[in-house]
């Protein structure tokens, strides 16, 4: 009897205890989120060439390590080094073409005056001889030659004021702004930095990756040589369910374990939930991150990437894009 009674207590208690802590995981699992379908991310930067030929430096090899700054690659800098010399040959032309155009603006300010001095007279002389025809202290044949004098003199001055303003137009100077030589310049600009771009160096702290290319290889412009593993931000994409989504928000705390290093945690913060997955019944769309579901007869509550940023992860435990980890979230902050 007494053992049937320790046996019915003790059968209880085991299903009060199975309870109890299928209650507690459940809470501790809501307040807690945890998943292991994530991996270590970075940024992943193609890094080409602004200019197009062959290579004539190659000064990295793939999977090294490269530092802001750092001297990647040269493309053949001969055919800019002779665009730059030429434009900047044709920015001195211009520069002694506006001198001369200037000088020619001057000459012909100085025949306007004299046109004007010339127009003056001849206007003031026959405005004194036209009077005296009346008197008949003049003839005729001389008031006529003075009022065509003064027809000539007023044509020549027309004509100069024309010349300076076809000068001044040729000059295209506008204040300080001068639109030939500013074109010239700009023209120059332009060489120059093709040429620089010759020259391609590291834009950040990070790592070859995906290098196929050797001495000799034609670079296209715009065209990915290789890729560059952004080392300056490291993060974490976790999928979670969606029940889980409301306890975990921007900012929120968590630890990551990554599998390479199973005694270490790294400690991260939540920056943001994705709004939207692909759909496997949905249309096709590269926009969109593809989540799996991990059963197919089954219906699961959908999983939603969670992107962690790896706080100060420690420099003496190299990371890698797709590295298998395991995120919790530590609650709403």
């Amino acid at each position: 009897m007494n053992a049937r009674v320790v046996g019915r207590v003790l059968g209880v208690a085991i299903l009060a205890g199975t309870a109890l802590l299928t209650a507690y995981a459940l809470y501790v699992s809501q307040r807690r989120p945890l998943t292991d379908d994530a991996s270590v991310r970075a940024n992943l930067i193609g890094i080409a060439p602004h200019v197009s030929g062959p290579l004539t430096e190659l000064h990295v090899v793939d999977n090294q390590a490269v530092h802001d700054g750092d001297l990647l690659f040269v493309v053949d800098p001969r055919p800019y080094a002779t665009r730059l010399a030429q434009a900047e040959a044709e920015l001195k032309l211009v520069e002694r073409e506006i001198d001369a155009q200037r000088n020619e603006i001057a000459a012909a300010r100085s025949t306007l005056r004299e046109r004007q001095a010339e127009y003056g007279y001849a206007d003031d002389y026959l405005r004194r001889v036209a009077p005296l025809l009346a008197r008949e202290f003049v003839t005729a044949d001389a008031v006529e030659e003075a009022r065509t004098r003064r027809h000539t003199a007023l044509a020549a001055l027309f004509r100069s004021r024309e010349e300076l303003q076809r000068a001044t137009n040729l000059l295209a100077e506008y204040g300080t702004f001068n639109a030939r030589r500013d074109a010239a310049e700009a023209r120059v600009r332009a060489a120059r930095l093709d040429f620089d771009y010759c020259r391609v160096t590291a834009p950040f702290d990070g790592y070859v990756t995906n290098l196929n290319i050797a001495v000799g290889n034609y670079a296209t412009e715009g065209r990915d040589v290789f890729a560059l593993v952004d080392g300056r931000s490291w993060y974490v994409i976790g999928n979670f369910r969606e029940t889980y989504l409301r306890n975990i928000r921007p900012g929120t705390r968590a630890e990551v374990y990554v599998l390479n290093y199973p005694q270490r945690r790294f400690r991260g913060e939540v920056q943001g939930i994705g709004w939207a997955v692909q759909q496997p019944d949905g249309p096709t769309s590269g926009l969109l991150p593809p989540v799996q579901p991990a059963l197919n007869w089954v219906r699961l509550a959908q999983r939603f990437p969670v992107r962690v940023r790896l706080i100060d992860p420690p420099r003496d435990l190299p990371l890698r894009i797709g590295q298998t980890a395991a995120v919790t979230v530590f609650g709403s902050p």
